[in-house]
């Protein structure tokens, strides 16, 4: 991060700083667009190891799709978008990206999901000079880029950083809790990465050593080697680098070794399936969040309302994932109408980086990118599963 954006911890600055000496450069596509349409695309783990995250935030995404367009469009235009399964693997993600470019000629990639996916398909997207936004990844190669490579100027996202989202959550952890020996478990892959760097950054700032540091392949369901390891090591608090099932598999091998350790997890397991599918296995887990999940029976408003839309529509209860996922078309109507009626590339990307909030429904931190770092505004919480619901235990952390 740059200093600007560090002075304010993770209430990440959206100042407009400075014109980026390459950015005539840049080559923006304006495919995708006719009188009448914009098409969209956006690939997801529909069928993998976290389709428990592809599927909803499809599902959100369609949602949004559809009342965009029932609303009468962006400027008199309606949206298509074009879902492709990329199994979070990704060879799947650049063959859908291949597709998507070449074949339905798509304005912008939407909300693509997973860490390693993302990665190596986004330069088939820039090569073509299609915007990359709002992934479904926190890393941040997603939101960093390089003046000296345009073509990087067509990256955006609107979540929590994983680096920063860590430190602050490691580091209020560590002063709340007065732990000694922090150890972590991730994913060995971009994201998990991202989640260690954050660790590893926030230990040596507060002079502390890791107890241990154990990782896992991606899609692995057997996490004893790892948590007999952490064990035998002495952590007294455990950072899980992890998604769903692996949050879950690790904590119950904890259970059954009857090891009373604090686990505390990066973002992604910060959803309504960690409790509902680990039940009291993952009892007291604490994890970085954005936002606080809404629940049916204490929601208000447009909030609710829209957790019962969501019902009606997909037979099933809205998550932080569909939230997630309708935000992300929300995000991009927003300011592709603010390019105005004769919309180009180039003026959806002026529209991105002129500095105009974009606010939803959830109380979510405002969407404001920066000129030189195209991350929106966000503000670290911290969560803990209380008898089967996520409460917020302290919000706008800092590191």
């Amino acid at each position: 991060m740059s200093k600007s954006l560090r002075a304010l911890g993770l209430a990440v600055s959206a100042l407009a700083l400075t014109h980026l000496p390459a950015a005539a450069q840049t080559k923006v596509t304006s495919e995708g667009i006719s009188a009448n349409e914009i098409v969209i695309g956006t690939h997801q783990d529909l069928s993998g190891p976290i389709k428990v995250w592809g599927v909803p935030v499809s599902n959100g995404m369609k949602m949004a799709v559809e009342e965009i367009n029932a609303a009468g469009g962006i400027n008199g235009r309606k949206l298509k978008m074009i879902l492709e399964d990329n199994g979070y693997d990704p060879k799947k993600a650049v063959l859908a990206s291949q597709k998507m470019v070449e074949r339905d000629k798509i304005f912008a990639m939407i909300g693509p999901m997973g860490s390693p996916t993302v990665l190596a398909a986004q330069d088939i997207l820039f090569d073509a000079g299609v915007l990359q936004l709002f992934p479904l990844t926190a890393a941040e190669f997603t939101f960093k880029f390089d003046p000296a490579k345009p073509q990087e100027r067509l990256k955006f996202n609107n979540l929590l950083p994983y680096v920063e989202s860590t430190r602050a959550a490691v580091k209020w952890m560590m002063e709340a809790k007065n732990f000694k020996k922090p150890c972590i478990m991730h994913q060995d892959d971009e994201y998990g990465k991202n989640v260690l760097d954050g660790f590893t950054q926030q230990l040596a700032a507060m002079k502390v050593s890791a107890a241990s540091v154990t990782s896992y392949k991606r899609g692995a369901s057997d996490f004893s080697a790892q948590v007999a390891k952490m064990k035998s090591d002495g952590c007294d608090m455990v950072l899980l680098g992890t998604v769903i099932r692996e949050t879950i598999g690790a904590m119950s091998e904890a259970k059954k070794l009857g090891w009373d350790v604090t686990f505390l997890g990066a973002t992604p397991t910060n959803v309504l399936e960690v409790p509902t599918l680990g039940k009291e296995a993952v009892e007291g887990l604490y994890a970085a969040s954005g936002f606080e999940i809404p629940y049916e029976d204490t929601a208000k408003g447009k909030v609710k309302d829209w957790l019962a839309n969501y019902k009606k529509m997909f037979n099933t209860d809205a998550n932080t994932q569909a939230i997630i996922g309708y935000n992300a078309i929300e995000t991009f109507a927003f300011y592709a109408n603010k390019a105005g009626k004769d919309l180009t590339g180039q003026k959806m990307l002026d529209a991105l980086e002129s500095g105009d909030k974009f606010l939803d429904i959830f109380s979510s931190p405002p969407t404001k990118f920066s000129k030189t770092d195209h991350l929106a505004n966000t503000i670290t919480q911290v969560q803990q599963i209380q008898k089967g619901r996520w409460v917020l235990v302290k919000d706008n952390l800092m590191f």
